[in-house]
């Protein structure tokens, strides 16, 4: 073997030695699934290449959900943005058209007074006995009466 061969498969048994001696390796190969992973080569390949083939789509799905979520919260605030401005303008329009109708109801109720009391001023009023007649305790209705 060339010495290079040599230093890549020195480095690759230090390496895999570093990976060994791990606390989270050694932990996880005293497991049930470690051991049958140990005991089952092809079964752990296959494992493996899953893991790292999922890995992409996993992300990309992730992506989509962070991105699709953000969206979602931008139109919702879009959306209620719009809908308190429509709300504004709306109960704006009503509060102008009550006002136009108070002002209108308020002129036409201030007419019908001014009317009502130019009338009333023209109405002619019949006119009581006299302080006079009451003073002397007859009136005209007992003179009625008595005649």
């Amino acid at each position: 073997m060339s010495k290079e061969v040599k230093e890549l498969q020195k480095r690759w048994l230090a390496m895999m030695d570093t990976v060994h001696s791990n606390s989270h390796v050694l932990s996880f190969m005293n497991s049930r699934v470690g051991q049958y992973l140990d005991d089952h080569p092809f079964v752990a390949l296959s494992l493996m290449v899953f893991i790292a083939a999922s890995a992409v789509p996993i992300a990309f799905f992730l992506v989509f959900v962070v991105t699709t979520t953000v969206l979602a919260c931008i139109g919702v605030i879009v959306m209620e943005g719009f809908v308190i401005s429509l709300g504004g303008v709306t109960l704006l329009c009503i509060l102008g058209g009550l006002g136009m109708l108070s002002l209108l109801v308020s002129g036409m109720l201030s007419v019908c007074y001014l009317s009502l009391t130019t009338l009333l001023s023209y109405w002619p009023i019949r006119e009581g006995p006299s302080k006079k007649e009451n003073a002397n305790g007859s009136s005209s209705v007992s003179n009625l009466i008595i005649d």
